[in-house]
C-alpha cells in the first residue's frame, strides 16, 4: 500500500479536542504530561509511548494531531522517528522536547529543518519538569495553537504541513506602485490597514520571530545576505539559552555574514547579524556616536525572554523613520507594541502573511495595528527587503 493510500482521514472538526500522542522514555514524564493534558478540556491524549518505533507503528491507528517527541529515547530516537511519523501522516504536528544541552539544541534545530513544527525546552530532571509551571504553560499553549492551526489547514484535497514553509509566486509587474507616504491604502485582506513605506533609506534592519522562526529566518537571511552590507541586523527569536548561540551559527552560514549572540556593550556594525541571547532581553542604546547592545535581565515581556517589543522600542528610539522591521511567524502578540512605535515614527514594517506562517499570532497582531507597510508571503519578503536596503523604491 502506498504512503498516500495509508493517510488517515481527518480527525474531526475544528471544535473537537486536539488529539495528542506523548513519546518519552520516562514513565514519570509520560504520566505527568498525560495528566496535564487530560486536565485541558480541548486536549485528548490518544497514545503514550516510550520510544520512536512504537510511536511510528501506532501513528496511523491513534491518528494524533500533535506528537510530543522526546529526542533521547531508546530503540529509535526522536530524530530518526520524526521523518517516519511525518511520512505516515500528512499535517501531523510534531513538537520536539529536549533538555538544554548543546547537543540537544543542535538536534532540535535539525528536527525543525526536517519538518518539526516547534520545540520546547524540557527541564533536566523529572522533579524540574514536575515543578515547572512555565514548561507546562508553554507545552499546553503550543499543543492548542499548533493543533488548531493544523486542523484549519486540513482538507480532503491536501494542505501543507504546519512545520513546512510554503512559498507563493512573486507579485506581478502589473502591481500598482504605493501611494505617497502621507496616504493610507486598504490592504488586500480587508480586515486591516496598510501604511506606505518610509521615504528614508533604512539604517538598520530589525526582526522578530517565534514559532517557526528558525526556518523562516534561514530562508529570509539566505536571500538578503548580499544586501545587508550597509546596515546592521538585530533580531529576537523566542529561544532559550544555548539554542540562540547555535541559531546564530546557522544564520551566519545562511546569510554568508558574521552572526553571533549580542554582547553587552558591543558596538553594532553594518553587515553583522546580532541575535538576542536566550534568557536576556536585547536592546540598543547610544554611546557617543556609537550604537551599542545592552542586555537586560529584567522580567519576561509578553511571557518571553528575550522579547521582541523591548528591542523594537529601543531601535525606533535611535533610528526613527530610518528603521525597517520584519515580523515573522510566531505565537502570541509580542512585537505588536514595538511595531506601533515604529509606524508612528515613520519607519517601515513588513509582516509575514497568514498562509506561510506556522502560526499567525505575532505577524497577525502586527498587521492589525495598522502600522505595517506590507503583509507578504515569506517567499516575497526577502526580495522586498533587499530592494529597500539597496535604495530601490518599495
Amino acid at each position: 500500500m502506498s504512503a498516500t493510500a495509508r493517510q488517515p482521514s481527518s480527525t474531526g472538526n475544528a471544535n473537537d479536542p486536539i488529539r495528542v500522542m506523548v513519546v518519552d522514555d520516562s514513565v514519570v514524564i509520560r504520566g505527568l504530561l498525560g495528566r496535564w493534558f487530560k486536565e485541558e478540556p480541548n486536549i485528548n491524549v490518544v497514545a503514550s509511548h516510550r520510544n520512536g518505533r512504537l510511536a511510528v507503528d501506532d501513528v496511523l491507528q491513534s491518528n494524533p494531531d500533535v506528537v510530543i517527541l522526546d529526542i533521547e529515547i531508546p530503540d529509535m530516537d526522536g530524530l530518526t522517528a520524526l521523518p517516519l511519523l511525518l511520512e505516515k501522516k500528512r499535517n501531523l504536528v510534531v513538537v520536539v522536547a529536549s533538555t538544554l544541552t548543546r547537543r540537544n539544541a543542535e538536534i532540535s534545530l535539525k528536527a525543525l529543518s526536517l519538518g518539526a513544527a516547534d520545540y520546547v525546552p524540557k527541564p533536566e530532571s523529572n522533579s524540574g519538569v514536575t515543578t515547572s509551571s512555565e514548561f507546562r504553560r508553554e507545552l499546553v499553549e503550543k499543543v492548542l495553537s499548533l493543533g488548531a492551526r493544523a486542523r484549519s489547514r486540513l482538507s480532503p484535497g491536501g494542505g501543507h504541513r504546519p512545520g513546512a514553509i510554503p512559498t507563493s509566486p512573486a507579485r506581478t509587474a502589473a502591481t500598482p506602485p504605493p501611494p505617497p507616504t502621507s496616504a493610507l491604502r486598504a490592504s488586500r485582506p480587508a480586515s486591516f490597514t496598510i501604511r506606505s513605506y518610509s521615504n528614508v533609506r533604512p539604517r538598520i534592519l530589525t526582526i522578530g520571530s517565534s514559532t517557526g522562526g528558525p526556518q523562516a529566518l534561514n530562508a529570509l537571511l539566505s536571500e538578503i545576505g548580499s544586501s545587508i552590507g550597509q546596515v546592521p541586523v538585530v533580531l529576537t527569536q523566542h529561544m532559550p539559552p544555548t539554542f540562540t548561540a547555535i541559531l546564530a551559527e546557522h544564520l551566519a552560514k545562511a546569510a554568508g555574514r558574521p552572526a553571533s549572540e549580542g554582547k553587552d556593550g558591543e558596538v553594532i556594525k553594518a553587515g553583522h547579524i546580532y541575535v538576542a541571547p536566550g534568557g536576556k532581553h536585547m536592546l540598543l542604546a547610544k554611546n557617543g556616536t556609537d550604537v551599542v547592545i545592552r542586555l537586560n535581565d529584567g522580567p519576561p515581556v509578553n511571557f518571553c525572554k528575550p522579547a521582541v517589543d523591548p528591542l523594537f522600542k529601543s531601535v525606533v528610539d535611535i533610528y526613527g523613520n530610518a528603521c525597517l522591521a520584519v515580523i515573522l511567524t510566531g505565537m502570541g502578540s509580542d512585537g505588536a507594541e514595538g511595531v506601533r512605535g515604529i509606524g508612528q515614527a515613520g519607519g517601515s514594517v513588513i509582516a509575514q502573511d497568514e498562509e506561510t506562517s506556522v502560526v499567525w499570532g505575532m505577524p497577525g497582531a502586527a498587521a492589525h495595528t495598522g502600522m505595517c507597510s506590507d503583509v507578504l508571503p515569506l517567499g516575497e519578503i526577502g526580495r522586498k527587503v533587499s530592494k529597500i536596503l539597496l535604495g530601490g523604491r518599495p
